[in-house]
């Protein structure tokens, strides 16, 4: 699944190509994704122009003066940038066509992804509202970790997870920050210091800034027409590397289901 590098990559590599072009025609070949796609876009977007490209938890926010669509990639959804021309593959459900010959397609094998529309404030959309603050923006800080996370009595991976607490921090994310911070998954919450959260929150900044810069585990090229942009491994300390040594003390890396999700982790550094 997309986590908020590779959507955040996803809207600055798509952005250069459609900001502040107009819609010249919107295809809707499946509308049946995880919610119906509104038929009603395709006369509403036509010639309005595309004046802003953002990104809130790991929805892409496409803002135009008549409203927002907003889009989530969900398990294998990706976006691409390519001729008008380009014939649809399988799985291609979607395309924006703009003024300028380009094509924003959108690629869902699974259909757990999603594209809907609101007139309104999209910050109030249902999908929206109650999301936490973004892990990068001044809003999270340890203080902020610390009191959210008094009396909670899930462990600390389902905490960070919780896109009510705080938006974006994937399984891959979460299980590399709780790495750096030496904090083991499965560590209560609610007893965690404030000292540790302080370790936490800087941690969980840091693997997503440097992901970020790496272009999450996506690569920068969004016009390319085989259905999905390429993917490389990143390079990652726990994550998916069980049975290996652990970078810092040579120990076998762990692995265990927690909340239905693998999680990896080094048994001596994480306490």
């Amino acid at each position: 699944m997309p986590e908020l590098p590779e959507v955040e990559t996803t809207r600055r590599g798509i952005t250069p190509h459609c900001l502040n072009q107009s819609v010249a025609k919107i295809v809707i070949r499946q509308p049946k994704l995880r919610w119906p796609i509104p038929q009603r876009i395709k006369k509403i977007l036509l010639g309005e122009s595309l004046n802003k490209i953002e990104r809130r938890g790991k929805y892409i926010l496409l803002s135009f003066n008549c409203g927002t669509v907003l889009i989530h990639l969900g398990m294998s959804g990706s976006l691409r940038i390519l001729p008008a021309e380009v014939p649809p593959a399988k799985h291609d459900h979607f395309d924006m066509l703009f003024n300028n010959g380009l094509c924003l397609r959108f690629h869902d094998p699974r259909r757990f992804g999603s594209i809907l529309f609101t007139k309104d404030d999209p910050a109030s959309h249902k999908l929206l509202s109650s999301l936490g603050p973004e892990p990068l923006s001044s809003d999270f800080t340890a203080e902020y970790l610390f009191e959210k996370s008094r009396n909670k009595t899930v462990n600390i991976k389902q905490l960070i997870m919780n896109s009510k607490i705080v938006v974006g921090v994937g399984n891959i994310y979460a299980s590399e920050a709780l790495f750096l911070a030496g904090i083991h998954p499965q560590r209560i919450a609610g007893k965690i210091s404030k000292q540790r959260y302080q370790r936490l929150s800087e941690t969980i900044k840091s693997v997503l800034t440097e992901a970020i810069a790496q272009g999450g585990t996506t690569l920068r090229d969004f016009t390319s027409s085989d259905g999905k942009p390429g993917y490389f491994s990143q390079k990652l300390n726990v994550y998916g590397r069980a049975g290996q040594s652990c970078p810092q003390c040579g120990s076998a890396i762990k692995n265990s289901v927690i909340a239905q999700r693998a999680s990896f982790y080094c048994g001596k550094c994480q306490r």
